[in-house]
């Protein structure tokens, strides 16, 4: 069974059709690569016309059940593997460092703010001391006019 559609290509219109495959015929077309040793573009150009099949013989590899059983098998499905397991490193690896340099960043800021807080209580004992030393009011009063000097 076919479905045809329509795909906008360099200012025309062209008819693209996709080919929808039954369990038998995905076996078949798998079945060929497997025994065939040629590529996975030339089986899928064999059987569809088309230059590019997207992985679709790998996943139906998968979704039919098909072990790595040759030496080629084997490989596809260790290349494919070991693929997804260094991309998985390193996503593991950047949220690390992420999550490393949000922490730094915390404990700067927190060591700022205690600074901040020991200086401003440092200020307050200073100003309170003056004050009785020498008699004088430093802290500004509100609703005071100011000196005419």
């Amino acid at each position: 069974m076919s479905k045809s559609k329509l795909g906008l290509k360099k200012g025309y219109f062209k008819l693209i059709t996709v080919k929808k495959f039954s369990e038998s015929e995905k076996r078949t077309i798998i079945e060929d690569y497997l025994q065939s040793g040629e590529s996975k573009r030339f089986i899928w150009e064999k059987y569809t016309g088309q230059e590019t099949e997207h992985g679709r013989i790998l996943n139906w590899m998968r979704k039919l059940g098909y072990t790595p059983t040759s030496q080629k098998e084997k490989v596809i499905f260790a290349q494919k593997n070991n693929l997804m397991k260094k991309r998985k490193y390193e996503e593991d690896i950047q949220t690390n460092f992420e999550y490393l340099q949000l922490q730094r960043r915390i404990s700067n800021l927190e060591r700022q703010l205690q600074e901040s807080e020991m200086k401003c209580a440092a200020y307050q004992t200073m100003i309170e001391v003056a004050e009785r030393e020498f008699e004088i009011d430093i802290k500004k009063k509100y609703n005071t006019k100011p000196s005419k000097r």
